[in-house]
């Protein structure tokens, strides 16, 4: 009851413009939003803007936080918001990229194969950047953010069902990919 009491009072001091409330929920969530935004992304780089995003925006909109959910989902939901409006900026940029790498490509020489990973977590985080934006959101809360189906829902703003499949497809390619990674080792 104490930190939920603490943390309603930081609520209601930032709203007053007190920003030293604010810093003080900042700290509090730092760790679980950088390492959500760390997840959907595979960056440290991107994940440290992102998550600053994150925070700017939740300030911004600190007045349309309802406390109908805890505070921690509604910043989820705002991160997962800032990474997927990443993620389509940068599939709009990398596909201007790749035009102008066609282009520009005149022996046709293919590129170089990166080099494989080393470390089982760096497989597991690229198996989790290969999965479509929703099923990685969905793992990410739910696995690494151990929200439970109903709170991962919540921040996503879709249906536990529409979670639980999510689930499902994403625990399947996974353990597809990275079984299959181990074999050709």
């Amino acid at each position: 009851m104490g930190a939920e009491h603490d943390e309603r009072e930081g609520i209601r001091l930032s709203r007053e413009g007190r920003a030293e409330a604010f810093s003080e929920l900042i700290r509090q969530h730092q760790r679980m939003i950088h390492s959500l935004t760390y997840r959907m992304t595979g960056s440290l780089a991107e994940a440290e803007d992102l998550a600053q995003d994150t925070f700017l925006r939740a300030w911004q909109h600190l007045d349309s936080f309802q406390g109908e959910a805890k505070f921690s989902t509604w910043l989820c939901r705002i991160a997962m918001n800032t990474c997927l409006n990443w993620r389509r900026r940068e599939g709009r940029r990398n596909e201007v990229q790749q035009t102008w790498a066609n282009d520009a490509q005149v022996d046709g020489a293919p590129h170089p194969a990166p080099a494989p990973a080393s470390e089982l977590n760096q497989r597991v985080q690229a198996a989790l950047n290969r999965l479509p934006v929703k099923q990685r959101a969905a793992i990410v809360l739910t696995i690494h953010e151990e929200m439970n189906h109903a709170e991962a829902a919540h921040a996503l703003g879709c249906s536990e069902a529409t979670i639980s499949w999510r689930l499902f497809a994403a625990r399947t390619k996974l353990k597809r990919w990275l079984k299959t990674e181990v074999i050709d080792e």
